[in-house]
């Protein structure tokens, strides 16, 4: 019997040994001491042995156990310390090497854009006005100088929630307001969204936005107008560009002009940006009309006044020569970085 425990421990031994993981010497310890262990079965058979030969066989079976459970356990030290020192050397921290940068999130095209028209406006002494999106149509149209039979009016150009009421095709209503409130004189400029019934494509948009602006005062002239745009249209394109105003109509001004201002890509030369024709059109504007002066509670013979309007994502197009505006709108990274 004592052979049989001499060669269950040297067998131990070597098996603890050859562990190279504490998976595997887990395995080695169960088929040891387990409950089914070699050594356990030894134990058991302690029954078939004469009473006076039990102690000294018992103490053997102990000591045994001992030196074991003590050679697992430096097994198991090294096996952990070995383990720890793989994981660090794995997960090693190079303190030297650079952080991950954020992606910090920056203003749109249409933003810088936005501001860039507001910056100058308001450098004229302008103040920046805004109003409801959802409009009624006594300010979206008749206010304005627009009567219930005019072609505006027609549900395949307007998005109508009812009879009354209308998602704003322009954000002139907003000069409507500001001139019923009677605190003359009025320099101001209505930036907002505003929506229309067009099909998606490169330069429609059901959704877009537009910058109007309005000066209402003793002694405006057309001349004071065109002064205006002049100024404007040099500080946003470069003091090289020439404006050009073309007759036109609008409904709420008398007389009315579309302007247009030398091509900042080939100075007037031609090219394919401007379709060879040297200029390009940027905005409406014109004599705000009598009557609507005088809806608005408005004198007329004492006051005048003029008012313009241009698309919001048609300058950022032209200032950053975009050729389709639905890019404004994709959220594509890769475009939006580049500004």
């Amino acid at each position: 019997m004592k052979e049989k425990l001499q060669k269950i421990k040297e067998e131990a031994v070597r098996n603890i040994e050859a562990s190279a993981d504490l998976s595997r010497l887990n395995d080695v310890r169960v088929a040891i001491l387990g409950k089914k262990g070699e050594l356990t079965a030894v134990l058991k058979s302690m029954k078939d042995l004469l009473p006076e030969e039990r102690p000294a066989f018992g103490q053997l079976v102990n000591d045994i156990r001992a030196d074991i459970e003590r050679k697992l356990e430096e097994a198991k030290a090294a096996l952990e310390e070995k383990e720890l020192m793989l994981r660090l050397e794995q997960e090693v921290i190079d303190v030297t090497l650079p952080a991950k940068s954020n992606r910090i999130g920056h203003r749109h095209p249409n933003t810088i854009a936005l501001e860039e028209v507001e910056r100058i406006f308001i450098g004229m002494g302008y103040e920046v006005v805004e109003g409801p999106e959802v409009e009624l149509d006594y300010y979206n149209f008749e206010a304005l100088n627009i009567p219930a039979n005019h072609p505006a009016k027609d549900e395949q150009d307007t998005f109508y929630v009812n009879e009354e009421i209308v998602l704003r095709t322009q954000t002139s209503p907003v000069q409507v307001r500001q001139m019923e409130k009677g605190k003359l004189p009025i320099r101001m400029i209505a930036p907002g969204r505003v929506f229309r019934s067009d099909e998606v494509d490169a330069t429609h948009s059901p959704s877009f936005h537009q910058i109007e602006g309005l000066v209402i005062d003793r002694h405006i002239t057309f001349a004071d107008l065109k002064g205006t745009l002049e100024a404007f249209a040099r500080e946003l394109f470069g003091e090289e560009t020439n404006v050009k105003f073309r007759p036109h109509h609008f409904p709420f001004t008398e007389p009315s002009a579309e302007v247009d201002v030398t091509c900042f890509k080939c100075g007037g030369k031609g090219c394919r940006f401007c379709k060879g024709s040297g200029w390009i059109e940027i905005l409406g504007c014109g004599m705000v009309h009598p009557r609507v002066l005088r809806m608005s509670g408005i004198d007329p013979e004492e006051y005048s006044g003029f008012a313009f309007g241009m698309g919001l994502e048609r300058i950022a197009l032209l200032k950053y020569e975009i050729d389709d505006m639905r890019l404004l709108y994709e959220n594509d990274e890769r475009f939006l970085r580049q500004f």
